[in-house]
């Protein structure tokens, strides 16, 4: 199943709902493609176990480097932040980084498209910087992205700038 480019994260919806923004139906109906889309992806994994399976472990790696490399806190709260960037498409997968009991690993999208790959985090005092990889899983249509955080007057990161690369 395809996703369609206006659709918008579960934490979003749920705050235009609650704001009055959308109407019970309207957020209803947006929270039924995201259910949509979770049993498309469930209905791949049946049909291609093994290509599956393969992609789980490809993240798993792809996660615990990460995790030793940066530390698991910092990479959920960067992943929270760019859940919140407008027109980011993998916020859709990365709205509930912050539940620490769904694995890392389930974040990352290694060969499956769509991909989304961290490929370096810096941290300097209250910034951070990522650069992700996303889209395609052609090495020509990757789309390659560096966001600048920062943390906000109560602690969370927020994204201050976003440069796209060619």
């Amino acid at each position: 199943m395809v996703v369609p480019p206006d659709l918008l994260p579960p934490q979003k919806l749920t705050r235009l709902w609650e704001d009055g923004q959308l109407s019970r139906q309207q957020y209803q109906e947006a929270m039924a493609i995201h259910a949509k889309l979770i049993i498309a992806e469930m209905e791949e994994t049946r049909e291609n176990p093994v290509v599956a399976y393969l992609e789980h472990l490809l993240n798993q790696h792809a996660a615990a480097k990460l995790r030793k490399q940066f530390g698991e806190a910092i990479l959920r709260e960067a992943m929270l932040a760019l859940a919140e960037v407008p027109e980011f498409p993998p916020a859709i997968y990365l709205w509930n980084a912050g539940h620490w009991h769904v694995p890392l690993h389930c974040f990352l999208r290694t060969r499956k498209e769509p991909v989304f790959r961290i490929k370096d985090l810096r941290v300097i005092g209250h910034r951070v910087t990522i650069r992700v990889e996303h889209g395609s899983n052609q090495n020509r249509a990757t789309i390659r992205e560096e966001f600048a955080l920062r943390r906000n007057r109560i602690g969370e990161l927020v994204v201050e700038a976003r440069v796209r690369f060619s």
